[in-house]
């Protein structure tokens, strides 16, 4: 199974350090303050998205939550798609430079997940970080994190900030990056209006136009809810209309077959092991960060894709394992749209006992697939092969 690895241990002391001055931990009444505080900012993510404060983040509390609980866990979802582009083997990301543009940056989440992430690569380029955001404190937060991350491991980096509404993005200095994020920003734009997959489409269109390199990237993360990844899904469409480029999570440049059944989305779920920290607020507030949920989308303006690596006829599976009495089902996705796909528990033979380790998120390809019509089924002949382990 898939697992990011983390330096959670150290960014907690990091974080810790940067809100109480010490890297000891938080002893009650204060943690139960702040689990309190996680519960809430839990709750208004979830199922009170129609009451979140437009800049919920200006609550000192709810801030302080966001930082010692999301911010850990947030800025590790960044790792899969950076990944998935050191992969190709154009090798985009190695630069000897890269100019990063983070648009509503929150307190440098995806700032410090870039920075870890590059740290554990051999020759890690200089990262050149412009981030913006509509909140003051956040940013002062993300230029307080980047400083101490930079005192811990002394990373190449530089970091520019910027207040900046993301619907202003065209007041924005002059000059192309080679990365833009949008990390957990966009679901948070025209809230139940009518127009506003249309104006995200447009937002992000001439972001990218404007800003993004010819062989830059766009990155955008979202929550794994279905009403915030269902609208991505219709963001990435618009896009696709517009000329962009899919490199990921898609195998496929086509409408997303997602959006078909209105009860389908897509999503990551990734195995990571928290720090303890996480795992004491789980255990105050009930919540469980035991893996990370997460939607994501990578765009170019040139022609790269994730299929140059593991082949057009490949899928990636896009559910869990379906487990019912004789036989084994997931859903995977790839040229010919999204299906279920069967292997009966009588038909396993070695050639397809890979079968059964496939997870969400695998990338896979089959030798002889039976093609039902509606669904594929994975015979006794049928070779599976799992090609992201």
């Amino acid at each position: 199974m898939k697992r990011i690895d983390v330096n959670g241990n150290i960014l907690e002391d990091i974080i810790l350090k940067y809100l109480y001055g010490s890297p000891a931990a938080i002893k009650p009444p204060r943690l139960n303050a702040v689990a309190s505080d996680v519960a809430r900012l839990s709750g208004l993510f979830t199922k009170g998205r129609e009451s979140l404060p437009k800049s919920y983040l200006k609550d000192k509390n709810l801030r302080s939550a966001y930082i010692l609980y999301f911010l850990i866990s947030n800025l590790y979802k960044i790792c899969l798609p950076l990944k998935e582009l050191y992969l190709h083997p154009e090798k985009p990301l190695l630069k000897e430079r890269l100019r990063i543009l983070d648009v509503g940056s929150g307190p440098g989440t995806a700032v410090i997940g870039i920075m870890d992430f590059f740290s554990r690569q051999a020759q890690p380029p200089f990262l050149d970080f412009t981030a913006v955001d509509a909140v003051e404190n956040n940013l002062k937060d993300a230029e307080a994190l980047f400083k101490i991350y930079k005192e811990r491991y002394p990373a190449r980096a530089s970091l520019k900030t910027g207040r900046l509404n993301i619907e202003k993005t065209e007041t924005l200095s002059e000059g192309a990056f080679d990365i833009i994020m949008l990390s957990n920003i966009l679901n948070e734009l025209f809230y139940d209006d009518a127009k506003g997959i249309a104006k995200k489409v447009d937002i992000l269109t001439k972001l990218m136009n404007q800003y993004l390199h010819y062989d830059g990237s766009c990155i955008i993360i979202e929550p794994a809810l279905c009403k915030t990844s269902r609208e991505m899904l219709e963001v990435r469409d618009g896009l696709l209309k517009q000329g962009f480029n899919i490199y990921s999570p898609c195998l496929i440049c086509e409408p997303c077959p997602a959006l078909i059944n209105p009860k389908d989305w897509c999503h990551e779920d990734m195995p990571w092991a928290p720090p303890p920290l996480i795992k004491e607020l789980d255990r105050l507030t009930g919540l469980r960060k035991d893996s990370l949920k997460f939607s994501y989308l990578v765009l170019r303006k040139d022609n790269l894709t994730l299929s140059d690596i593991y082949g057009k006829g490949s899928f990636r599976a896009v559910s869990e394992p379906i487990i019912s009495k004789g036989k084994l089902e997931f859903y995977i996705c790839g040229q010919v749209g999204r299906k279920p796909i069967t292997r009966l528990d009588k038909d396993e033979t070695p050639l397809n006992k890979a079968f059964r380790e496939l997870r969400r998120g695998d990338i896979v390809c089959f030798e002889n697939l039976l093609d039902e019509g509606r669904r594929f089924k994975a015979g006794r002949d049928t070779g599976v092969f799992i090609k992201n382990k």
